[in-house]
């Protein structure tokens, strides 16, 4: 029987081009897992659309001289072009300044506020009287009350790493237009997510997701507070009987997932066919997000629906991926490092980039797009295994066999069972999320037929008539392994896929057929096979070497932008030899609460275990660091940190804004570093 399955990718915000580290996140996995489950026979629907509210939309329009709608609707259609580009199958792409979204979301704090789990507070925040608005924290600085610092930001210092309300800063000015900022009282509507802890607990509890999805949940709510759902701003939901004021974006941005699905049914003629995934516990629901978006998804929407009164179904599944870069650095337009869309389709097909980055997938850990990992996976792999084996056993065929399927006859049941084996890991990987090992797979595949092709070495089968049906048996084979390889490649690099399924004689598209039929059913005997084509072109070194001396300018322009400390004044060597660094484990690693920055770190010294607070969060994941050997200094004095005494400090190397650990391999901890 048919299964229920709802998928939806994170929103993407209406702000700005998304890149290739989004693509990897939260689209292409969705997309490959879509295309896959679709094959099975199952019922997919694929949701998506732009999240078009937010402080941060009101202020970029300002800059861009627009209004937000015109603002959001410029990128919303750059979002659609890029996903259009890059094959996405969307069942529906909405937004959430469609007109429907409103009315939804109301419903949402409507049954939230009936049940008692919405509050009301009137508290002091920042207001600029030039800007005549309050303004977030990303959008304030001041002088840090802690240690001085002119320019700290709105809710942490990055200089000595405090934590603090915005309110707390002292001369506290507009980052926008430098204008002075007062305090002024407004009332906001605050979810009291605190009454929602032991039922979020024991349903993530059940849940077997990925560990750093599991965690990382599992810390947001054991600290869970009641959360503002509420700005003071004319661009947004409006909050029923609360005028000037409107939905937070992170509040109603998920409610778009429900919204959108309520589009998409009123545009397939029943109104009431959204409610059939919604608010069908048999219906399976997969969010495919970052990691970044892990406690919307895992803790606060689930929160959301659990207080509904309509029985909304929880996530089923969240295969969150890590974070994917530009060789080795977070994308950054403003810096120059990002790949240029434009002009990257207008030289290399949709798929090239689709296997690329499949092919590194950040799964279980940070993984980057480099310009010579693409090069080779497009050249070895693509053009050298894959398309290599689809041409040359379709133009020998058309050679010897009159481009017609021959007969099948029954030897060489060790390549068969190679095969099957193949496609059944295969689906199991595509079914469990692991998209970078189906790459492989589809790739060994390829490999194995190659192999096979060569080990049978049918030119020389085709000079003896004796020998025909041997000839026809391995040429058979080859075909099935190329027919077998549009089935693997059809979630990955559909239009290749295609193209391979055109070139075998079918009519139709693939992406509509049956997993299982493709695969068992043999391409019929004496079916005529279409001309072959050329599948992937060679990519030169010359157009990779273009590619690497633009990064390469955008290097520079960071480097001469980015001005480095100077050096602290001298030191003899009898001050230096005063410190006492010491190799240490991390046994346990743990986010600060109401810090961004700092971790609680709990070491293994060799002689005595102790905690430290360490301002690395905004590089390091919790997970990443335990068993890690670090450096710190053991003789510091403590001191206290957010609460927490920290007997020591971890060494990290920093240029802003990354921070970097050194590494110790081998020695055991307690060493000493000289």
């Amino acid at each position: 029987m048919a299964e229920k399955i709802l998928i939806t990718s994170a929103l993407p915000y209406a702000n700005g081009q998304p890149h290739f580290g989004h693509i990897a996140g939260a689209y292409l996995p969705a997309d490959c897992y879509a295309r896959f489950e679709r094959l099975q026979g199952n019922d997919v629907l694929y949701i998506c659309g732009s999240d078009e509210h937010g402080v941060a939309i009101t202020l970029s329009a300002e800059l861009a001289q627009r209004t937000p709608k015109e603002h959001v609707d410029h990128f919303h259609k750059i979002i659609q072009d890029v996903f259009a580009q890059l094959g996405f199958s969307f069942d529906h792409y909405s937004r959430t300044t469609w007109p429907g979204h409103i009315p939804t979301t109301q419903e949402f704090f409507h049954a939230l506020h009936r049940k008692g789990l919405i509050e009301e507070r009137t508290e002091n925040h920042l207001y600029s009287e030039q800007e005549r608005r309050f303004l977030a924290d990303r959008y304030v600085v001041g002088t840090c009350p802690k240690c001085g610092y002119e320019e700290a930001r709105g809710d942490e210092c990055q200089r000595c790493a405090s934590s603090y309300e915005a309110t707390d800063l002292k001369n506290p000015r507009s980052k926008l237009t430098g204008s002075p900022l007062t305090l002024k009282p407004s009332t906001h509507l605050y979810l009291r997510f605190d009454k929602f802890k032991d039922r979020l607990t024991e349903w993530i509890g059940k849940k077997h997701w990925k560990d750093n999805v599991v965690r990382f949940a599992m810390q947001y709510i054991h600290d869970l507070k009641p959360r503002a759902i509420t700005r003071d701003s004319d661009w947004g939901i409006p909050v029923p009987g609360y005028p000037g004021k409107v939905f937070y974006v992170w509040f109603d941005a998920p409610i778009g997932y429900i919204s959108a699905t309520q589009e998409w049914a009123q545009k397939v003629g029943k109104p009431h066919r959204w409610e059939d995934y919604w608010l069908d516990p048999k219906c399976k629901l997969v969010h495919f997000i970052g990691k970044d978006n892990i406690p919307f998804h895992a803790v606060f929407f689930p929160a959301m629906l659990m207080g509904q009164d309509l029985p909304y179904k929880l996530p089923d599944e969240i295969p969150a991926n890590e974070f994917y870069m530009l060789e080795g650095r977070q994308f950054s337009k403003s810096d120059g490092w990002f790949i240029d869309l434009q002009d990257f389709f207008s030289r290399y097909t949709a798929d090239q980039a689709r296997y690329a980055i499949a092919a590194n997938a950040p799964e279980t850990a940070d993984a980057e797009f480099s310009w010579k990992d693409f090069q080779m996976r497009c050249n070895a792999e693509l053009l050298g295994k894959f398309g290599n084996f689809v041409n040359r056993v379709l133009v020998f065929t058309k050679q010897h066999c009159s481009s017609k399927v021959p007969k099948m006859g029954p030897l060489h049941e060790a390549f068969r069972k190679q095969m099957n084996e193949i496609v059944d890991c295969a689906a199991e990987s595509f079914q469990k999320f692991h998209l970078r090992k189906a790459t492989q797979l589809l790739m060994e595949l390829a490999q194995a037929g190659n192999g096979f092709f060569d080990a049978q070495k049918p030119w020389v089968l085709a000079k003896d008539p004796a020998r025909k049906e041997e000839l026809d048996t391995v040429i058979a084979l080859c075909i099935e392994c190329i027919k077998n390889l549009a089935l693997l490649a059809a979630p990955i690099i559909p239009e290749s896929a295609q193209k391979i399924w055109h070139m075998l004689g079918f009519s139709g598209e693939i992406a509509k057929g049956n997993w299982k039929q493709i695969h068992t059913q043999a391409v019929p005997t004496g079916q005529v096979l279409r001309e072959p084509v050329i599948l992937f072109r060679k990519v030169e070194d010359a157009e990779i070497e273009e590619q690497i001396v633009k990064l390469g300018r955008a290097v520079k322009k960071m480097e001469t932008t980015t001005s480095l400390p100077s050096l602290k004044p001298q030191i003899t060597y009898d001050e230096f030899a005063k410190l006492d660094l010491r190799v240490a484990q991390i046994l346990e690693a743990a986010k600060v609460p109401k810090s961004k920055k700092l971790l609680k770190l709990h070491i293994d010294l060799g002689f005595e275990k102790r905690t430290l607070v360490s301002g690395i969060a905004l590089s390091y994941e919790p997970e990443q660091l335990i068993g890690k050997k670090v450096i710190v200094v053991a003789n510091l004095a403590p001191a206290t940190i957010m609460g927490i005494e920290s007997q020591g400090m971890v060494l990290a190397g920093h240029f802003d804004p990354v921070l970097e650990l050194p590494h110790i391999q081998n020695l055991p901890p307690g060493s000493v570093i000289c």
